[in-house]
């Protein structure tokens, strides 16, 4: 016996390590379902979830019954009887001051607004960006400086200023003159995005297409446009839900007749006339929402790869 135990040991110097190791299982200790960790993860999670989607739930529920119903009390139930009537009355009936077109008037209003605005402030932050990132010239410190400022200064310090300006142009109450004003305010953030995610790409990719002869532009719209549409993606979900959820612009700079949505919507739930139509009200404000929220499920994942991929590193 102890002549194989000795042969065993010998025999196991002159093997390698790997052979000698006991061959056992491998790879990740499997986890229980119902670990510590997990349940407190999962309990966590279902509750924030709860807490964001519960009352959404009680606005479609409530949009979608008679008033007879909503004065019962109880709110969290569903409807006995599902009526589309207060979404027809909040979008083409509602009172909106003296006008009693309902929000269709103001959806318009904020489509108008929102495309021109979205496009000439992703537009030309994408450029500053691009210049700023990719191209050194006297005094860039000192202009990205100034913008990232400006994206910090509160929005009521430069009302009145703004007011005073869009007068002297002749644009103040107009349509122009507030796709203006969300272009400009939109540019410091936005050029800080796009200057970061473009500081990210790869520098050997500028230096060859320099080297291949290709200019400010050449470069901007061969190699940095195909490669940056998560970033694009970013700046309009950014601007999109900025821009089409402004309520105090909209108030300060246009007059009734091009109020956008959100504008309306105030006036039809801040009513003080006539029955509270909570039902209508739910309506309005879910038709307000659906936009910016349809963009952003639709966009979602590149919204995600766009912040991971530099939006957000400096």
């Amino acid at each position: 016996m102890t002549d194989i135990a000795t042969a065993t040991a010998a025999a196991s110097v002159g093997m390698p390590e790997e052979a000698r190791i006991d061959d056992g299982p491998r790879g990740p200790r499997p986890t229980r379902a119902l670990s510590r960790r997990n349940i407190m993860l999962y309990g966590t999670l279902i509750v924030v979830s709860l807490y964001y989607l519960l009352p959404l739930y009680v606005m479609v529920v409530t949009s979608l019954k008679g008033m007879p119903e909503i004065r019962v009390g109880n709110v969290f139930s569903p409807p006995l009887e599902i009526t589309f009537q207060p979404w027809v009355k909040a979008w083409a009936e509602a009172c909106t001051g003296l006008n009693c077109d309902g929000l269709s008037r103001g959806f318009w209003n904020s489509v108008r607004i929102t495309i021109p605005s979205v496009v000439a402030s992703i537009a030309i932050a994408s450029v500053n960006g691009y210049g700023l990132a990719n191209w050194r010239f006297k005094g860039d410190n000192f202009f990205f400086t100034i913008l990232i400022f400006g994206a910090f200064i509160p929005y009521q310090v430069m009302l009145y200023p703004v007011v005073i300006i869009l007068r002297e142009l002749g644009l103040y109450g107009s349509l122009t003159g507030l796709v203006i004003v969300h272009s400009v305010f939109g540019m410091p953030i936005l050029t800080l995005l796009f200057r970061n995610y473009f500081t990210s790409l790869p520098e050997e990719l500028f230096k060859a297409a320099r080297v291949d002869g290709a200019g400010y532009w050449g470069i901007y719209f061969r190699i940095m446009l195909p490669m940056s549409l998560p970033i694009f993606v970013v700046a309009m979900i950014i601007q999109v839900t900025g821009i089409w959820n402004d309520f105090l612009f909209g108030t300060v700079y246009t007059k009734p007749d091009y109020w956008p949505m959100t504008v309306q919507l105030n006036n039809i739930v801040n009513s003080v006339q006539g029955v509270k139509e909570y039902n209508v009200n739910m309506a309005a404000t879910l038709l307000t929402g659906l936009v910016p929220l349809f963009i952003y499920f639709v966009s979602g994942k590149l919204f995600v790869r766009g912040i991971a991929a530099g939006a957000v590193k400096g």
